[in-house]
């Protein structure tokens, strides 16, 4: 510690106000997540996620012609890219989906003749490419990984729908061929958007701040993405949900994880104080996939771990524990569970390096040294 001074370290940078940022706040009085001042649970309601994508760019929700020119400029990038493909196909088949989803956005970032970002219109250019992109990218690599071949994608559809299809096809016991499985994936979609100075919307303010490039901003941010204890946590809620198995074995299984101080995956946030406002839209439509698709066990299972959770500890599940099995229900493998995060918050992450470039410091905060005063060197012969 130093000598003359003795400042207050909060690690993780717990209650440190960064920055201001206009994109999204938890609104304390209501507990609500909002978007530009919407209430996420109503934007979920009312908006397509193409919708909610223009909102978070440009401040306001768009009118229809305004939606019409969004998406015709968006769709035109829906184009495959020989170089991905081949790139894609030549990782290994066993590495984590999280790291072709960043390889395939530093390979995007090849291809740009800019090296630097230069405006604000450059990083909507590459957020279009990225929402075109990387849900190719994504559908490739679960196809290639099960010996299918690629579904090339639909202009005509929206985000959703286009995932959907690339993805599983569409035939009709696709999920793309069920409206209703389409808008309860799309719901999940807005659901996990933005949410504020979270880990990778750090990471990529962090980039940006530095005045480097968008792809690179993108890169770190879905380097961030991939831990458990950010947006990892959707695909370990499912596999605990898978090792838990059966719905009567849930509660035994919270408390021995619990007395044995373990952590369960799913539970909890840092911002919420009342439970994760999210949590009740996401958890509808989990209901209802689950209504669907033969998923009552999950459902069960779902209530048991809450129940015990609440009993013993009085935490909250956050998005991540009804958004895994109701992936899961849609038929994606679990591993590419946060590579859907990824799809989706690729409009938050764009909306901050927006605000990040056009309001611009250096992010460079200081650290208090710990570890031993300066010294001498001892030549190694006197050692």
């Amino acid at each position: 510690m130093s000598e003359n001074s003795n400042p207050e370290v909060r690690k993780g940078l717990y209650g440190v106000i960064a920055d201001y940022t206009s994109v999204s706040k938890v609104m304390p009085e209501t507990n609500s997540l909002t978007y530009r001042g919407y209430a996420v649970q109503d934007l979920v309601e009312h908006c397509s996620f193409e919708e909610v994508f223009y909102l978070l760019w440009n401040g306001e929700l768009p009118n229809q012609e305004q939606m019409d020119e969004f998406n015709k400029k968006g769709r035109s990038y829906r184009k495959l890219d020989p170089g991905l493909i081949s790139l894609i196909h030549s990782l290994p088949a066993d590495c984590h989906p999280m790291d072709v989803m960043r390889t395939a956005v530093s390979y995007m970032g090849t291809k740009d003749p800019e090296h630097f970002t230069p405006d604000k219109d450059h990083i909507t250019h590459v957020g279009h490419n990225l929402l075109a992109q990387l849900p190719m990218a994504m559908a490739m690599d679960i196809r290639r990984r099960q010996g299918k071949d690629i579904v090339a994608p639909d202009s005509n559809k929206g985000v959703a729908e286009n995932l959907l299809s690339m993805v599983f096809g569409n035939d009709p016991d696709s999920p793309a061929s069920n409206p209703e499985d389409v808008r309860d994936f799309e719901k999940s979609l807005i659901l996990y958007a933005e949410h504020s100075f979270n880990a990778s919307t750090f990471t990529a303010r962090v980039i940006t701040s530095t005045r480097s490039d968008v792809y690179s901003a993108i890169s770190g941010a879905i380097g961030a993405l991939k831990g458990p204890l950010h947006g990892g946590a959707n695909e370990f809620v499912m596999h605990t949900m898978l090792e838990v198995d059966d719905p009567a074995r849930a509660r035994d299984w919270v408390n021995t994880t619990l007395d044995n101080k373990d952590l369960i995956m799913g539970f909890g946030h840092r911002v919420y104080k009342n439970g994760d406002s999210r949590v009740p839209s996401m958890e509808k439509s989990f209901r209802a996939l689950a209504e669907r698709h033969d998923g009552a066990r999950w459902v069960a299972m779902y209530e048991e771990m809450a129940a015990a959770m609440d009993e013993r500890t009085g935490i909250k599940p956050n998005l991540d524990f009804p958004a895994g099995p109701a992936y899961y229900l849609l038929g994606f493998p679990v591993d590419f569970f946060t590579p859907l995060f990824v799809i989706a918050r690729v409009a938050g992450w764009t909306a901050h390096i927006v605000e990040q470039y056009e309001n611009n410091s250096l992010i460079r905060p200081l650290s208090e040294y710990s570890g031993p005063q300066q010294r001498e060197v001892v030549p190694m012969d006197q050692r």
